[in-house]
């Protein structure tokens, strides 16, 4: 059964662009800024003091089964 909130297409290529811009993490100033913000809200991502977003565990646990299909 399914029991995560559904990542739009969108969301989910933001979610593999934080996880290739790695510790430099990616800015919020960017076209996909509000998948960012969306990310950061179900905790998947987190916007760090600098401005810049980057993965969390969960993001990246996330990021491993619905992107990477691991």
């Amino acid at each position: 059964m399914w029991h995560e909130p559904y990542l739009e297409t969108c969301c989910r290529s933001a979610l593999h662009r934080l996880d290739l811009a790695g510790t430099a993490g990616r800015p919020g100033g960017l076209k996909d800024g509000p998948c960012l913000a969306r990310l950061a809200g179900m905790g998947l991502a987190r916007q760090r003091p600098d401005g810049r977003y980057e993965l969390t565990a969960q993001g990246a646990e996330r990021h491993a089964h619905e992107v990477l299909r691991r």
